[in-house]
């Protein structure tokens, strides 16, 4: 997807995001604020997908940060990197209808030029002297080292010292309650941006493809039994779908706002990262079993 095109996306109700929704530690009235939010409120939001831009660096940082919390990785230099792939990944914005003012620019809930998802990839491989790529790759490491078992570890430390096949993390970050639905043409539009990348001979020829992904565990209570999450719904399919994987608690390095106890009466659930490892060349039909989970086929 070239700078100038732009792909319109599914028009989406969108919660609030949950850094807007917090009322001030200072507030010591027993009554909620009227303009409290509520846990039902939505929001109509068009999107549209385009190539990121040298204005998104931020935006996408933050995306990146959600993801990583507080690991040692300068995510600014990460959404550079993404940014300077011009020919390849997209993310998600608001449609800019001119003429039209939109109901949540009255709001206030929304701001210009907001980036609402990221779907990228980079190449571990190729970018490995990069500081952020090889703060990343210690970063996995690490956490294989604490969480995996010594199968686990060695197979991705085999993966990640190959030479011979390419190794991509696939960066797939958006708001949270935004619809699966906006995944697959993201997905669709790397994957054909991938080959066309490596028609014109472009390290993007992957053998495996690492994707680091954001669940909730709500634990066992009462003879109920435990629950996983998954902060975007397709990951779900991806983690039953990967060659491996491991997973570790997010726990100690999110606040109980990221941990999901920010609305009234909600169960606290732990957050939790899972790293899975899937074969590039299954990309394509993973996009579509993506596509028939989502609609329930």
């Amino acid at each position: 997807m070239s700078a100038s095109k732009q792909k319109k996306l599914n028009k989406m109700e969108v919660e609030p995001n949950e850094d807007d929704s917090s009322s001030s530690e200072d507030d010591d009235d027993d009554e909620p604020h009227p303009d409290a939010y509520k846990g039902n409120e939505e929001v109509q939001i068009e999107f549209e997908g385009r190539a990121p831009v040298d204005p998104d660096a931020q935006g996408i940082s933050q995306l990146l940060q959600r993801l990583f919390l507080r690991a040692h990785i300068n995510l600014n230099q990460m959404a550079d990197l993404i940014i300077a792939q011009n020919f390849i990944g997209s993310v998600i914005c608001q449609c800019d209808d001119e003429g039209t003012e939109s109901e949540t620019e009255d709001d206030n809930m929304v701001e210009d030029g907001t980036i609402f998802g990221i779907t990228s990839v980079l190449n571990l491989t190729a970018k490995k002297d990069q500081p952020s790529i090889a703060q990343l790759r210690t970063y996995i490491l690490d956490r294989a080292k604490t969480h995996a078992s010594q199968e686990v570890q060695q197979q991705l430390r085999e993966i990640l010292d190959s030479e011979q096949r390419h190794v991509g993390f696939l960066i797939n970050e958006r708001f949270i309650n935004i619809p699966a639905q906006i995944s697959v043409p993201l997905l669709q539009s790397l994957q054909q941006e991938i080959e066309a990348a490596k028609a014109k001979k472009m390290k993007f020829d992957f053998g495996t493809l690492l994707l680091l992904v954001k669940f909730y565990r709500k634990e066992s209570k009462k003879g109920k039994p435990g629950e996983d999450i998954y902060t975007n719904a397709e990951d779900e399919l991806l983690s039953d779908r990967a060659k491996f994987s491991f997973e570790y608690s997010m726990a100690s390095e999110a606040d109980s706002g990221m941990s999901g106890d920010w609305l009234e009466g909600d169960a606290v659930m732990t957050p939790y990262r899972k790293l899975l490892v899937l074969e590039a060349k299954k990309l394509p039909q993973l996009i579509d079993d993506i596509q028939r989970f989502i609609n329930g086929e």
